[in-house]
């Protein structure tokens, strides 16, 4: 599985995105600001690593904090949370992982824990939050495959991959357990411009895990619909708003609508974290 993000000792590891798939490269990021401009600058992206790395982000701030009294330990989390928090606007993962973070400190300042201790059970919790991305992928992949066809071509759009999670992915988790189910899938990528994170990415990894894909350009995907060379599509979302529209890459709407149009099922896979019910519908996004 392609390690997206990791903690290590000298800092957070993650693959930078930017480079794929040309160079496939693995800075590490030594303090919470540089953590803040890789989410920034997209060296990590997808909604669900960003919420990962914005756990870890806060966790490495933390641990390199010399604050001593708890007022100066309240003002370096709020300083750190705050900066993390004003990196990517859209992906509603990243302030779930802030406020979840939040909340822990939270409850270990009430407590009157020391710095080591709010230092180690932080970085506990951003573990966490990876672990559980990484599982919650591989339940929404089971649920998900049973609705992909036993011998087909699905159409994705941007990438909603193991690079836009902790791991294994969202969308392209469904169809990687639907080939694990041994399933005869093929899958063509929207090419997704202006980043290109389907040309560059969805099919760089999945390329990795030996699964049959080709990049079309983003305006060739009706002619496909239309030829019936595609049986179902599904992608990912960086928000989810109350009644269910979703918030994805520019594109996306193009692709529902064409889908809908040639009778074609539409899905989209995503953790409970990208819902965000604060959020009535879709244009407040």
């Amino acid at each position: 599985m392609i390690k997206t993000i990791e903690w290590t000792d000298s800092g957070v590891r993650m693959i930078d995105q930017r480079k794929l798939p040309m160079l496939e490269e693995y800075p590490v990021f030594e303090t919470f600001q540089d953590v803040a401009e890789a989410i920034r600058s997209m060296v990590i992206r997808g909604a669900p690593a960003i919420g990962v790395a914005a756990a870890m982000g806060i966790a490495l701030g933390m641990k390199k904090s010399t604050a001593g009294e708890p007022d100066t330990i309240r003002a370096d989390f709020q300083e750190i949370a705050e900066t993390i928090a004003g990196t990517r606007p859209t992906a509603v993962n990243l302030f779930w992982a802030v406020e979840r973070m939040t909340r822990r400190f939270e409850v270990l300042m009430d407590r009157g824990e020391n710095l080591n201790q709010v230092r180690s059970e932080l970085l506990a919790e951003a573990l966490a939050i990876q672990e559980e991305d990484i599982a919650n992928n591989k339940r929404i992949g089971q649920f998900g495959q049973e609705l992909m066809p036993a011998n087909g071509t699905v159409l994705t759009h941007c990438n909603a991959g193991a690079l836009a999670t902790a791991g294994y992915g969202t969308a392209l988790g469904v169809i990687r357990a639907a080939v694990e189910a041994g399933k005869r899938l093929r899958v063509i990528a929207d090419e997704t411009r202006p980043f290109l994170q389907g040309a560059r990415l969805t099919a760089w990894e999945l390329w990795k895990d030996e699964i049959d894909v080709r990049v079309i350009a983003d305006n060739m995907a009706g002619s496909f619909m239309r030829q019936g060379l595609i049986d179902a599509v599904i992608v990912g979302a960086d928000r989810i708003a109350g009644n269910g529209d979703v918030a994805n890459k520019i594109g996306t709407y193009s692709v529902a609508v064409l889908a809908k149009h040639h009778d074609i099922p539409f899905y989209v896979a995503a953790p409970v974290s990208t819902l965000d019910l604060s959020i009535a519908h879709g244009s407040d996004i």
